[in-house]
């Protein structure tokens, strides 16, 4: 099960075979946000308080394009075949 805060690899897309951590979870349309992945131009107008421009930021991604990398496993496989 994909977490917030795991490691996942991204299987299908623009980004795919990209490695990041997961930083928020859609659960209802079963979509996540990896850091560094999947960016977007986000036009954002000015107002008294910020100041506008195009700013880069994540997207959702859908859970099945996600896989999980679990390093425990990586690593008992490694000494394996010591």
């Amino acid at each position: 099960m994909i977490k917030k805060g795991l490691k996942v690899k991204v299987l299908s897309g623009r980004d795919k075979k990209k490695e990041g951590e997961v930083i928020e979870i859609d659960r209802l349309n079963n979509r996540a946000k990896v850091k560094e992945i999947n960016m977007v131009k986000k036009h954002v107008k000015t107002t008294k308080e910020k100041k506008g421009g195009i700013f880069s930021k994540e997207s959702f991604i859908h859970l099945s394009n996600l896989k999980l990398v679990d390093e425990k496993v990586k690593n008992k496989k490694s000494e394996a075949k010591k």
